[in-house]
């Protein structure tokens, strides 16, 4: 059973730091693009960034740009989400995502995430 599994998630000021994880397995993680998004309350899910199988392709979201790196490391099934300046409008649920032969956030993905909860105080 393919399963994604976030963590990392919780409550930082503005302008601190926090490093979410996507634990993957029941699939070959390392066919697969590793996608982060956001949905915040009353507002549409947001495309983060995502990375390729590979880690060769990666893309981000204009409002996080030269704030948050992602990564993975296909010999742990694990995707990761740095982020970095953290502002009150990046609270939101943020989930991983899986696309098998794709590559950008606007691609379908097969499987997703519970979500894990980030809360950015000013």
């Amino acid at each position: 059973q393919p399963q994604l599994v976030e963590s990392g998630g919780g409550l930082v000021q503005s302008g601190g730091s926090l490093r979410l994880s996507c634990a993957a397995s029941g699939f070959t993680f390392d066919y697969y693009t590793i996608g982060w998004f956001r949905q915040a309350p009353g507002k549409e899910r947001e495309g983060v960034s995502c990375i390729s199988s590979s880690g060769g392709n990666i893309e981000y979201g204009d409002s996080v740009k030269g704030r948050f790196t992602i990564s993975r490391d296909n010999a742990k099934n694990t995707a990761y989400l740095q982020m970095n300046s953290l502002k009150p409008e990046d609270t939101a649920v943020y989930y991983c995502a899986a696309s098998l032969g794709f590559e950008t956030l606007n691609d379908p993905y097969d499987y997703w995430g519970q979500g894990t909860q980030v809360t950015v105080s000013s």
